[in-house]
């Protein structure tokens, strides 16, 4: 578990330290990377973490990994979410989480919002299988 600052430098410290943990040619490296930059960007942006600190715990082995972000604390739980416009830069991230991510969810306890996701080479290997199998179109 890593404390890194609450602003928008330590979100791109966040996902150099995945990116390292994970390493480059994991073959889940790049959804990681990505869905650790949207939970530690709602950390900054959306809790009481903006100005202070946050948390970030990574594990994985050959076959799954799982990311973490604790936060300060929000008024309100970081769920749910409102459909973004096409022309919005912003207000996806759970979205991705959705998407992206095998398992997510989070815990609300002692104030502090600790929002997670898992991610796993199997059902990442399944989901992005060809229907022809991977076969060779003829």
């Amino acid at each position: 578990m890593l404390r890194l600052a609450g602003d928008p430098d330590a979100v791109a410290r966040a996902r150099r330290l995945v990116s390292s943990a994970v390493g480059a040619a994991h073959p889940l490296h790049d959804d990681c990377v990505l869905l650790t930059s949207e939970i530690a960007t709602n950390a900054v942006r959306h809790s009481a973490s903006a100005g202070g600190t946050f948390t970030l715990s990574v594990s994985y082995s050959a076959e799954w990994v799982r990311v973490a972000v604790q936060d300060a604390g929000s008024p309100e739980p970081p769920f749910g979410w409102r459909p973004a416009s096409p022309l919005e830069t912003g207000g996806r991230g759970l979205q991705l989480l959705e998407a992206l991510a095998h398992r997510w969810g989070f815990i609300r306890e002692s104030g502090k919002n600790n929002v997670w996701f898992e991610m796993h080479i199997e059902l990442a290997t399944r989901a992005r299988v060809p229907a022809n199998g991977g076969r060779a179109a003829r």
